[in-house]
């Protein structure tokens, strides 16, 4: 069994910062992928943020951050604006004790930007 727990989002005023946390916990062997999307309404999800690249509306404003020793991904978010509101979930990609791999969603955190 494996928990993904998401905190950190909430109602901020554009301009303003949120940091998004996502641990990981369970029948954990390895972690291999710990990213970041995001779902507006009527909107597809789409990528915030990986190890190796970042969404083009990011423009520098976001980083992602992982702490393996605690299975914690976070995504530090400044300077946000209001077309950054929206459900922001983490995906884990990871081998669980019994070695099968497995790919598990968190279940979401509300981002509200006004303006």
């Amino acid at each position: 069994q494996v928990q993904l727990v998401e905190s950190g989002g909430g109602l901020v005023q554009a301009g303003g910062s949120l940091r998004l946390s996502c641990a990981a916990s369970g029948s954990i062997s390895s972690i291999n992928v710990m990213d970041w999307y995001r779902q507006a309404p009527g909107k597809q999800r789409e990528l915030v943020a990986s190890s190796t690249k970042y969404g083009d509306f990011v423009k520098g404003r976001f980083t992602i951050s992982r702490d393996n020793a605690k299975n914690t991904v976070y995504l530090q978010m400044n300077n946000l604006k209001p077309e950054d509101t929206a459900v922001y979930y983490c995906n884990v990609q990871l081998t669980n004790l019994y070695g099968i791999e497995g790919d598990y969603w968190g279940q979401g955190t509300q981002v509200t930007v006004s303006s």
